[in-house]
């Protein structure tokens, strides 16, 4: 069985995602790690779990979820993973940088490989399905376990709320149809983690959620 842990970084609170299971393999998602002691504590942590790392994934490529990239890669080596359509998203992080006020952050490698929609993402004993969730960005990815019933969500799907879309290649009613189509069949009691907040479940957001 999979499990998760949350570790929040960086001025936007975001939310970096490490996911493990019994064999002792995980998976890093996101890592927003701007600081050194941000980069202290996600090895403080990977550590005391006796994990290894054994691939760096980002759900998409704003910049508050790639901060880290390139001190996992190195750290770990590691070789980064992303939807195609996200790279022109990576590659404006400098720009976008400079547009918060923000110093340069540690360049993000490039990635090595491109998730398809539908993929099978496996490690260990654990497989997380890749789910195709555009909107917020122009080609977002959730990361959805069926056996453990949770999906990592980027910034797709938060506690009461949905991804912003005025960013560019966000588009609203795409977003929706993401949600509906992609998150929303999912089984009431999945477990959602989001990139920023608090956790929430699939039936919770039906039901209450003032944007669905």
């Amino acid at each position: 069985m999979a499990d998760v842990v949350k570790l929040t970084f960086n001025d936007f609170q975001e939310n970096t995602y490490i996911v493990y299971d019994e064999s002792g393999e995980c998976v890093i998602f996101d890592p927003g790690c701007f600081r050194q002691y941000e980069e202290e504590e996600l090895v403080a942590t990977v550590a005391e779990l006796g994990l290894k790392p054994v691939r760096l994934i980002n759900t998409h490529c704003h910049l508050d979820h790639v901060f880290g990239n390139k001190f996992v890669a190195e750290h770990y080596s590691l070789s980064l993973e992303i939807h195609r359509g996200e790279l022109p998203v990576l590659k404006a992080v400098p720009q976008v940088c400079l547009m918060y006020g923000l110093p340069p952050a540690a360049p993000s490698p490039d990635p090595s490989r491109f998730i398809e929609a539908g993929e099978v993402i496996e490690f260990g004993n654990t497989r997380l399905e890749a789910l195709y969730t555009p909107g917020h960005s122009p080609a977002s990815l959730s990361f959805y376990c069926r056996e453990s019933d949770f999906v990592i969500a980027g910034d797709v799907l938060f506690y009461g709320s949905i991804g912003r879309t005025d960013l560019p290649g966000g588009n609203f009613d795409t977003l929706i149809q993401s949600i509906r189509e992609k998150l929303l069949i999912l089984p009431d009691a999945t477990v959602v983690y989001p990139g920023h907040g608090p956790q929430t479940t699939i039936g919770f957001e039906h039901d209450n959620n003032p944007f669905l």
